[in-house]
């Protein structure tokens, strides 16, 4: 992958007339400004979203994007799809052909998706030493028990990986309706689980992501995250 990371003086070079070896003179004269800072160094990072003037001109001012989403049933968390409608589709932002889908839902499965085109936050998000918990909400076939509980928080064993999954936990809110929050993402892992029970999944819908919440946002409907949310990271039982 092409790093979105270069030296200032290469980044000089490469959107300016001056060449690399007058970048030092540059800074020396205070005609650099890096992030509202004068520039100090012919080695400093300039990054995907670093903003940069020269002699009181913009070179560079890509701002990050976030955005939240709440996917409805029969939406496809892609950006491009011939069958059904994408999560693209439903957005309107002057910048979502940058986006990408953070954590994706299946095509019936409803709830929060995050979009950015800020790669760095949705690698952190996606790291599994985050331990990022995902709040689902999930209506079953058969009745709940408390032994489901149990089993959550102590892992299931998934024999395709060879793995156990990690301590889930699991809130019995009726019968046939639970709040399950997981900190991984396996393959299918919340319908996997249940399948543990013989119990199907009927309806599945993701509420939350660390501190991300719905929060009232209505199905189809999108809004934006002025800056990157203070994901809190969760251990222990969660």
């Amino acid at each position: 992958m092409k790093s979105k990371t270069s030296r200032l003086d290469r980044f000089i070079s490469q959107n300016s007339d001056f060449s690399i070896s007058d970048t030092r003179l540059l800074i020396a004269q205070k005609r650099i400004l890096v992030d509202g800072c004068w520039a100090y160094s012919i080695q400093q990072k300039v990054a995907e979203f670093t903003h940069v003037v020269l002699d009181g001109h913009c070179l560079k001012d890509n701002k990050p994007v976030y955005l939240m989403l709440n996917k409805p049933k029969g939406v496809v968390s892609a950006t491009k799809d011939l069958e059904h409608p994408t999560v693209l589709d439903l957005i309107q932002h002057p910048r979502k052909n940058e986006l990408h889908i953070v954590g994706r839902l299946d095509l019936n499965t409803t709830g929060l998706v995050l979009l950015t085109n800020d790669g760095a936050w949705s690698r952190k998000i996606s790291l599994p030493e985050t331990k990022l918990a995902k709040t689902y909400e999930v209506t079953l076939s058969k009745p709940l028990s408390d032994e489901y509980v149990a089993v959550f928080q102590q892992g299931i064993y998934f024999a395709y990986e060879n793995i156990t999954t990690q301590p889930a936990c699991l809130e019995i809110l009726s019968d046939y309706s639970a709040r399950l929050s997981l900190v991984e993402g396996k393959y299918h892992q919340v319908k996997r689980m249940f399948g543990f029970f013989q119990n199907e999944v009927l309806a599945l819908h993701r509420v939350s992501v660390g501190d991300i919440s719905l929060a009232g946002l209505g199905m189809g409907e999108s809004r934006a995250l002025m800056v990157p949310p203070p994901f809190t990271e969760r251990r222990g039982r969660d």
